[in-house]
Parts: structure tokens; sequence; C-alpha cells
């Protein structure tokens, strides 16, 4: 029987690791702009971790986590989203002792048993990042405009910001009070998610997408009308800020969180090109989380994007490196000089292919062609009692004499570094 991969976990072919790394790569400069430094933590951590942080009754605790005990009879579970693990490290190392306010990013995979579908996966790739240490509605404001930064810079501008407030512990009572008054008269409408939500977490009926329980909970009481007058100022500055910076943003009232630490302003980049689960970045504000870990009374906001769903998004873009020069040779002997040259042009950041079999020359240049090199040179008995030859650049026919010398190649094709 032949072994294929779990379902559910993907394998990363070349083709499309280097649409991995321009994400990464862009997602790095602009964070690291902002002032936010990269964090790594384990993908393992003790059950009770998440259980703390995203709540029991969620649906990720109570049906998608991979929990198992292990051989020292401990809880432990692979990370199903990155900010608990985050928090955990930030209170156990008092990074909070080093500066009041603290800047975080992530790359990594998260875990979570879920059916597969366009863009999700049961071990999916993350990258986020946590701004802790700040109550100013500033904070929220920056966090918002460097996500909308990184989508601008790496080159899509479709998604757009959605933005809402979900109020605090003291205000939001209330309204859960109201939501569920209301979800009473039209409870037999809803599938059996949101039933069991019902009593639990109601306002995850808002984010149902069966059209049952979307038409149930049309007409719904907006969270934005039951927030407290500190909530309410919140929001209102976040906004203010956020037109002052000319950063375009649409108010989703019935936007909610599927994790049970967030508070005030949460916001989503959604798009219609990926069916129903329109969201690609998602976060909030979670000022309670940190004391709730056992950490001091430390506020944050913070969000995670899908890299699966960002790489769709980029579509049928190139992202491959390619060669910058292909040595084919003649013969034997040519090898040995073919070698050496490739062997320096690589050390000094040119990228370099040639033959390793002895195929025909009309074979090595159907590889050149194949590899999409930018340049090619065949190398001949005249070519190294000369100390120079030809070389083809490929895109148009280009041709160009050059010194068989690093310096001399060097000078003529470039690097892949410039």
């Amino acid at each position: 029987m032949a072994l294929t991969a779990v379902k559910g976990f993907n394998d990363i072919l070349p083709d499309e690791s280097g649409r991995w790394h321009y994400i990464e790569q862009t997602a790095r400069r602009v964070f690291e702009r902002n002032g936010f430094g990269e964090i790594r933590v384990p993908v393992m951590e003790k059950t009770e971790l998440f259980c703390r942080s995203i709540g029991d009754a969620t649906d990720i605790v109570e049906k998608e986590m991979y929990t198992f005990i292990d051989k020292g009879e401990n809880s432990v579970t692979l990370r199903p989203e990155g900010t608990a693990g985050v928090m955990r490290a930030f209170i156990e190392h008092k990074m909070y002792a080093q500066d009041p306010v603290s800047k975080l990013y992530y790359l990594g995979p998260m875990f979570r048993y879920e059916r597969p579908q366009k863009g999700r996966y049961r071990q999916f790739h993350q990258i986020g990042a946590e701004l802790t240490g700040a109550h100013d509605p500033l904070a929220d404001a920056q966090v918002l405009n460097m996500l909308v930064s990184f989508f601008n810079e790496i080159g899509l501008t479709e998604p757009s910001l959605q933005i809402n407030s979900l109020g605090c512990p003291e205000c939001r009572p209330a309204y859960r009070a109201a939501l569920r008054s209301f979800l009473e008269e039209r409870i037999a409408h809803l599938c059996e998610d949101c039933k069991r939500r019902f009593a639990t977490n109601p306002l995850r009926t808002l984010d149902c997408k069966v059209p049952g329980c979307v038409e149930a909970t049309a007409g719904a009481p907006s969270v934005l009308e039951h927030l407290c007058s500190g909530c309410d100022e919140h929001f209102t500055t976040v906004r203010r800020y956020l037109d002052l910076s000319q950063t375009r943003y649409d108010i989703n009232s019935r936007m909610v969180r599927g994790l049970d630490y967030y508070t005030r302003t949460t916001f989503e980049m959604v798009t219609g090109l990926l069916g129903s689960q329109s969201a690609v970045a998602a976060g909030g504000r979670y000022d309670g989380l940190i004391s709730q870990l056992g950490g001091p009374a430390i506020p944050g906001i913070g969000f995670a994007m899908g890299l699966e769903r960002v790489a769709l998004l980029l579509g049928g873009q190139e992202f491959c490196s390619f060669p910058d020069l292909f040595i084919a040779t003649m013969g034997v002997g040519e090898r040995d000089v073919a070698f050496r040259l490739m062997a320096g042009l690589l050390k000094s950041g040119v990228r370099v292919e040639m033959d390793y079999e002895g195929k025909s020359l009309k074979s090595q240049m159907r590889r050149a062609d194949k590899l999409k090199s930018r340049y090619c040179v065949v190398i001949g008995e005249n070519e190294v009692l000369s100390g120079k030859a030809s070389f083809k650049r490929m895109a148009d026919g280009f041709q160009a004499d050059a010194a068989l010398t690093v310096a001399g190649i060097q000078s003529l094709v470039g690097t892949s570094e410039q």
C-alpha cells in the first residue's frame, strides 16, 4: 500500500514554497518596521493553557484540539492558535519587566481537527502579531494600520478591513441577555451547534454561516447599542485614528470572535474570493487574557492571518527563483573548467546550474530552458583556450562576450541577491 500524507496535512513543494517565502519576508519587513520582534514558541503546550485562554465552551476546545496523554501522564495539546502560547512565554519569562510595551510576532504551524476545505487544513500555518501593555486606542490603530500595510505591500488590495467592538466584562453581559432574549423566540430555527451555543456563548450565533441561522438572527440587537461609555469612547477613538491615517474600513456590528478572551476592538480582513469563509486575517483586543493566565493585569491586542489563504489570494503569480546562469559543456575536460567556475560563482552569490550526467549539448540546452535560466553559456575547447565565451540572455537572445572568470561572469549576469 502506498504511503500518503495524513488527511488535512499538506506538503509544500518547491513551486509553492517561493510564494510562502514572499509572504513571510513581507510580513517580517512590515512588522519589524513597526517595532515588532519575532518570538518562537513550542508547537505543543499543556492542555490547560488552551482551556483557560480559549474557553471550555468554544468549538476549538470541545471538538478540534489535538490532545493526548504523553508518556509522563501529562495532557498536552498541539497548539490550535498562537496567542495563548505567546502570552504564556510573555508571562513565564517576565517580558513585561523589560519594557512596559511589548511588540511580538510569530510564524508557524497550528493544528485543528476540522473538515479540510479551501485554504483551511488540519495542519495550517499562521502569521500573527501581539502588542501588549497599551490601553490607548492608538495601539489598536497602529496594529490595524500594520495589518493593512502588509496586504498593500504584498500586492493584495481586495481584502478589506472590517471592525467592531465586543464591549467589556461590564457591558457585555447586558448585551448577551438582550441577544439571548431575541434568540429565544427563534431557537427552533437555529442549527444544532447554535442551539448549544445559545446557553454558553450566544454571540457565536451571529457568526454562523448556516442559512437558517443567518435568517433567524437577522434583526438581532447590535452590540454597538449596548456599549458602556468607556467602550463607546474607545471605539470612537480607534475610528478617529484610522480616519487620521486614511485607512479605509467598514463597521460590521455582527462580527464576533470564536475565542472567549476578546474584548472591545475586533477586526477582520475579508475577501469575496475564497467562498463563504471570507476572513483571511482576524484579531482583536484581549485586555483580561494575561491576568487570566496568571500574569499581571496587562492589556493586549493582536491578530493572526492564515498563510495558506493569503497564498491562494496571490493566485498564479510566479515566485520561483531561477538560475542566473546555466553552463553547458562540450566535453569531459570542459566540465572540469565549468565546475571550477560554478563553485566560484556560487560562493560570490551567482546562482548557477550545469549538467550532472554528461548529456548531449541539445539536452543541456533543453534543461537550461526548463529551469528558466537568465543566461546560458556553452564552454568548448575554443572557449577554454581563449579564456572567454559568448553568453546568451535567454529572454531576448542578446549575446555578449565575457571572460571565463568569476569576476568577468559576475559583471555580466549579476547575482540573485541583487
